[in-house]
């Protein structure tokens, strides 16, 4: 995987994508809803981190649950937007392959279509960071699209990129998580809410750390 570019490209649209409440929950009521009940689950002295945090609102909703959640993003750009915009809550700019916390440190940790841009010979290592800093016993959600066909993209929010993003068949994830060492697997799928996403069907993915 190529972080620089994907770095680069997410440097280029920080701005445009905060403006344009890409990663806003308002008119997203599953994903508010799964949000919550991951949140239960983890309990309100748990500690998350919300891997690819981008502008910061699905960090600002987990906190307000109750869970300490710090933001992570890959651009520093995204990370100087969240800390602009959220200034009470920590964003920390870090590599999701190697997180700069100790084995088992976090309760929980949520990456909403944050693998999207990660190759699949990547997943396996990815998955194995995750579990790592993830205390036994501890959930982690995934969210991501489900389809056949990846895409290269060049312009997104009116910005030009060097991307690919990528979407995977049913059963895919869930099989890399499990030989990762992740057991109760749990999909949770939508469709694409009309006229706010891009129309392919989602995946909200709950496995657990084994204790």
């Amino acid at each position: 995987m190529d972080e620089n570019r994907i770095r680069a490209s997410y440097d280029q649209v920080a701005r445009a994508y905060a403006d344009q409440g890409m990663d806003d929950l308002t008119d997203k009521p599953f994903d508010r809803d799964i949000l919550v009940e991951f949140a239960r689950r983890v309990g309100s002295s748990g500690k998350v981190l919300d891997l690819g945090c981008g502008p910061g609102r699905v960090t600002r909703f987990l906190h307000e649950q109750g869970p300490d959640t710090t933001g992570i993003d890959l651009s520093p750009e995204m990370v100087a937007t969240a800390r602009s915009r959220f200034p009470e809550l920590r964003f920390e700019m870090a590599s999701m392959f190697e997180l700069p916390y100790p084995d088992g440190a976090m309760d929980g940790l949520v990456a909403m279509y944050s693998i999207i841009h990660i190759p699949r010979a990547g997943q396996p290592a990815l998955f194995a960071e995750l579990r790592r800093v993830l205390a036994p016993g501890g959930w982690l959600l995934l969210a991501f699209h489900l389809g056949e066909h990846d895409r290269h993209v060049e312009e997104w929010v009116g910005q030009p990129v060097d991307m690919e993003f990528l979407v995977f068949v049913p059963g895919e994830i869930e099989t890399r998580l499990t030989d990762a060492g992740f057991t109760n697997v749990e999909p949770n799928e939508r469709n694409a809410y009309p006229d706010r996403e891009f129309p392919l069907r989602r995946n909200y993915l709950l496995v657990q750390n084994p204790q």
